[in-house]
């Protein structure tokens, strides 16, 4: 009876522990759960959200990403990736031109409709804010979604491909919006 017993408790712990293993793994190579800190990206993202974020991806265009924080050791940041290698961006009037072409910006709607009489970002090139004509290989341009609250490309400059988390890909609280960000 006692060595049915040692057997059964000796594979609950190997279980336990592969479990673990596996779970580290994960959450060190694929996976990291971040919390968002202030308002820069509102209303997408609120104080306190909870996010799951992917180390795995293939940074695209108007993806949100986590990063480490160029201008403060050991903190990080969650902007929207606006410019990816080889784009040159432009902001006119409240209008994103990326290589020359105009992008709207729904997720821009409510702060729009919140300040109708403000542009929410005032006009610049790439060129004034980090002397680049267009954005070197490894390189990102980031803003808020609160352009109006947000520190970002048009501050601390591009961000490298080395100094992102990963892409945001799952709220996970507050629960009455949990699920896959807009």
């Amino acid at each position: 009876m006692k060595d049915k017993t040692s057997i059964g408790l000796y594979s609950i712990v190997k279980s336990l522990a592969f479990a673990f293993v596996a779970i580290f793994i994960c959450w060190h190579f694929f996976f990291a759960p971040v919390t968002v800190y202030g308002e820069s990206m509102a209303p997408t993202f609120q104080d306190k959200d909870r996010l799951l974020v992917t180390k795995q991806s293939t940074i695209q265009r108007f993806d949100v990403v986590v990063f480490d924080a160029p201008d403060m050791e050991g903190e990080y940041y969650i902007k929207r990736v606006i410019g990816v290698p080889g784009d040159r961006i432009e902001m006119k009037d409240d209008v994103l031109y990326i290589n020359g072409k105009k992008y709207e910006e729904p997720y821009l709607k409510e702060n729009k409709e919140d300040h109708p009489f403000d542009k929410l970002t005032e006009d610049f090139s790439l060129q004034e804010k980090t002397g680049e004509s267009t954005i070197p290989e490894g390189m990102y341009f980031v803003l808020g979604d609160n352009r109006l609250m947000s520190n970002d490309s048009r501050f601390f400059g591009l961000i490298s491909r080395e100094s992102i988390i990963g892409e945001v890909k799952f709220r996970f609280y507050p629960f009455n919006v949990f699920g896959m960000p807009e």
